[in-house]
């Protein structure tokens, strides 16, 4: 009769959550595993047996926000409209960050500097980019967008995106605003409307 599994995936994933909550808030100085552990109900053994120590849980922590991240937004199907498209790709990054506002602030914070994560990471993390250049090479082929280099554009509209984010995890956005999500929505359309080819 086989062992049970006592590290399973169940507590795999808490302790991702647990540590991207405590990464987010001290960086990678400030994670502790016997704390982690304790506030995980399980010991570091179980850690250790699950990454092989603090390097290794570091490493999964920034894998798993970015495939959490992936996941949204490889979710937004494809129309005939890229115009609409990337509207629909900004919400899925917006959706994406208010889920997992701690795994956004390792992503895109000060801590994801200190991770020092591995090549093979950095690649899968960098490739989470490539939907948004995508529609927008499509846009651009089609005529929607100007003829510009889709890289200086997707940049900009990520750069919109990312600060509007950014601002309301961080309780930034004013109440006089209005609801948050259709503040994103007019800003989103408005920084695409400059890059309209008419």
């Amino acid at each position: 009769m086989p062992r049970p599994r006592i590290h399973d995936e169940a507590l795999r994933e808490r302790l991702l959550v647990l540590a991207g909550q405590e990464l987010s808030d001290r960086g990678p100085d400030g994670l502790s595993l016997r704390t982690l552990a304790r506030a995980a109900d399980t010991s570091t053994r179980a850690i250790y047996s699950l990454f092989g120590g603090k390097t290794g849980l570091l490493h999964a922590v920034f894998d798993e926000a970015f495939a959490r991240f992936g996941a949204h937004l490889d979710a937004v199907g494809k129309t005939d409209d890229p115009r609409e498209d990337l509207i629909r790709l900004g919400r899925a990054y917006r959706a994406s960050a208010l889920a997992d506002p701690y795994f956004y602030a390792i992503m895109f914070g000060s801590a994801a500097s200190d991770l020092q994560p591995p090549p093979e990471s950095q690649q899968h993390a960098a490739r989470t980019f490539e939907p948004l250049q995508q529609i927008v090479e499509r846009a651009i082929r089609q005529g929607v967008l100007r003829p510009e280099d889709p890289l200086r554009v997707a940049t900009a509209l990520w750069a919109v995106v990312h600060g509007l984010v950014s601002l309301e995890l961080g309780g930034h956005l004013s109440q006089q605003l209005g609801d948050p999500a259709e503040f994103f929505d007019t800003s989103m359309r408005a920084a695409l409307t400059g890059w309209l080819s008419s």
